[in-house]
């Protein structure tokens, strides 16, 4: 009877950390978003110029597909064709999809504050980069 009390005993303990253990959430890392650079292109655009509808197309498609593209490396261009805008997106590779989409955010919004009405820019935080240009680039 002892031993059969005791393997119970076990088997119950057993369950309950196990139980325990599958309720707590997945720990995730916290990006580093510490600005290693931030440059701006000299040309500017002004206040209703085209270029600022497409400007907002790609910002916005980067920060929402980069995440969810294998490598977190992704490239686009707007599809205005009066006034194309090009862009680029990466994230380090270890990252959570969420904490990339963090990242990317603090980016955008650096770049934005730093670059205002600029017709290119590039954020390279420790563990994401974004660029936009009014033309095509290769990086």
């Amino acid at each position: 009877m002892g031993v059969h009390f005791r393997s119970r005993t076990i088997l119950v303990i057993f369950s309950i950390v196990v139980s325990v253990l599958c309720s707590i959430n997945k720990v995730s890392s916290i990006p580093n978003t510490n600005t290693t650079s931030i440059l701006c292109n000299s040309g500017v655009y002004t206040k209703g110029d085209p270029f600022a509808t497409s400007l907002a197309y790609v910002l916005s498609d980067l920060e929402a597909i980069t995440p969810v593209t294998k490598g977190y490396n992704y490239t686009n261009i707007s599809p205005f064709p009066n006034s194309f805008a090009y862009g680029h997106a990466t994230c380090n590779s270890t990252l959570p999809s969420i904490d990339c989409t963090t990242c990317l955010g603090i980016a955008i919004q650096s770049m934005i504050n730093t670059c205002s009405n600029r017709i290119g820019a590039r954020s390279v935080l420790y563990d994401c980069s974004i660029r936009y240009e009014q033309y095509p680039f290769d990086d």
